[in-house]
C-alpha cells in the first residue's frame, strides 16, 4: 500500500508527478473535449443532411414539371 507522510508528497507522486499528473492531465482533457467534438460533428452533419435532401427535392420537383 502506498502511504505518502504530506498532502506535498502526495502531488510530488515520489518524483513522477510530471508523468502522473501529466496522464492524468491529458485523459481528463480528452474525456472533456470528445464529447464536445462528437456534438459538433453530429450538428454538422444533420445540417449537411438537410442541405443534400433540400437539394434532392429541388432537383426532383424541377425533374417533375418537366
Amino acid at each position: 500500500m502506498i502511504h505518502w507522510n504530506s498532502f506535498a508528497d502526495f502531488l510530488a507522486m515520489g518524483g513522477y508527478a510530471g508523468y502522473v499528473w501529466g496522464s492524468f492531465g491529458a485523459t481528463a482533457l480528452i474525456l472533456i473535449l470528445e464529447p464536445l467534438f462528437i456534438i459538433r460533428r453530429r450538428k454538422e452533419t444533420i445540417s449537411r443532411l438537410k442541405r443534400q435532401m433540400r437539394a434532392e427535392l429541388a432537383s426532383s420537383s424541377r425533374n417533375s414539371v418537366e
